[in-house]
């Protein structure tokens, strides 16, 4: 494949952080036809994981607190993969624990690139239906777990109730691809 002139070229990479969570690259960069310049990078092991868990017109979600922004929010379950597991056995794992329910149908939905400008972090985002109540939530993972219609869910959107970057890709990207197949 030929290069593009608009492809930015890597000189080299330097450590600076590195944990089992993540590590911060310093990577030596050029713009074509512009400068060169160090650049910090995020960089992750693991992708993630998240489903849009939907039932009868409603989404399950998780009412939770994020301390890194000190804000409450509704999510869908979401997570690490661990170890050697898929990206679907990630997905029925974390439905599992953080919210008690166990999914029998598993669909991707998309795969992204949540800020390519500075990680490689990539997120995989499923919707899952035909689920049944197993086991209670991890009371750890969120204040609580509720089934909320999908019609309300562009009104929590405006109040900011709904903000967090995998939620709102999940439900934008489903109900796009619903509203387009229902168009059909």
């Amino acid at each position: 494949m030929e290069r593009d002139a608009a492809q930015w070229t890597v000189h080299g990479t330097r450590r600076i952080y590195q944990s089992p969570w993540v590590n911060l690259d310093l990577d030596d960069v050029e713009i074509p036809g512009g400068p060169r310049f160090d650049h910090h990078v995020v960089r992750f092991a693991r992708p993630s994981v998240g489903a849009l868990v939907v039932e009868d017109d409603h989404a399950l979600l998780l009412w939770r607190h994020r301390f890194t922004t000190d804000t409450w929010g509704w999510e869908i379950p979401a997570g690490w993969l661990d170890g050697t597991e898929t990206p679907v056995s990630a997905i029925r794992r974390e439905i599992r624990e953080e919210t008690g329910h166990d999914a029998e149908e598993i669909t991707p939905l998309v795969t992204y690139h949540p800020m390519n400008g500075i990680t490689n972090h990539r997120f995989h985002l499923f919707v899952a239906t035909r689920t049944r109540k197993t086991a209670a939530a991890d009371p750890a993972e969120s204040s609580r777990v509720e089934w909320l219609p999908l019609a309300c869910l562009p009104a929590l959107i405006g109040t900011g109730d709904l903000h967090d970057g995998p939620t709102l890709t999940a439900l934008t990207t489903y109900l796009a691809l619903r509203d387009r197949r229902e168009a059909r």
